[in-house]
């Protein structure tokens, strides 16, 4: 918006009430009739010459809202909380300044029978009585999409052992070298027996090889944990 101020004498005849924008100044010269000044809108007409220059200056600043569908690469190992930054893809910077950051936050979701530990993965592995006793071979997942691998379990296979499949667990982000994935052997006892179950289990029972005679080479809760961590 602006105003404007002029002198000038025409011929012609007008009436009329006017707005404007700008900022200008005017010299005329002429011969007429008339002389006024005048504010309104209108229709006139009229003939003169006249001379003007008009200056305007302007500055602002604006943002708007938007959305915008991005692909990112997700590394190898990210894990539960960790953020990347995709740069340059944040807000826009203010007054002309360069844009801000994406950073996106990882969620895990939890594999149906795996369970991490940072770079390991672990298996609870739940065997029978029998199989613990005489030993078998028994197919386990891993991380590997529809890749399972098969374990031989010795006989005498105690509750509680750890079997280590090296190199099958998960990469590090900012690491070298691969996780492993960590068996851990559970006894399953059933709660529900048959009379002949039951008949069974007792004459077993009467064996001295079913007497718990750990040796010196049977591993207590805190040395396998040790055997874990390391």
């Amino acid at each position: 918006k602006g105003k404007g101020e002029g002198e000038g004498k025409g011929k012609g005849k007008g009436e009329g009430e006017g707005e404007g924008e700008g900022e200008d100044e005017d010299e005329g010269e002429g011969e007429g009739e008339d002389e006024g000044e005048g504010e309104g809108e209108g229709e006139g007409e009229g003939e003169g010459k006249g001379k003007g220059k008009g200056k305007g200056k302007g500055n602002g600043v604006g943002k708007s809202n938007g959305e915008e569908t991005i692909e990112i690469e997700i590394p190898a190992g990210v894990g539960e909380g960790m953020q990347l930054s995709m740069r340059g893809k944040g807000n826009a910077g203010s007054k002309g300044g360069s844009n801000g950051d994406l950073l996106v936050s990882i969620e895990e979701i939890p594999h149906e029978s795996l369970q991490r530990d940072n770079q390991n993965v672990i298996y609870e592995l739940y065997l029978n009585f029998a199989d613990a006793a005489l030993g078998t071979s028994i197919e386990v997942p891993t991380i590997e999409s529809g890749k399972n691998a098969k374990i031989k379990i010795p006989a005498g296979t105690q509750a509680g052992k750890m079997f280590r499949l090296r190199g099958k667990g998960l990469p590090g982000v900012q690491t070298y070298g691969v996780g492993d994935q960590l068996i851990h052997v559970n006894i399953w006892t059933p709660k529900e027996l048959s009379d002949d179950d039951k008949k069974l289990l007792g004459q077993m029972k009467e064996s001295k090889n079913f007497d718990p005679l750990p040796g010196k080479f049977e591993k207590g809760f805190f040395d396998r944990m040790k055997d874990y961590f390391n």
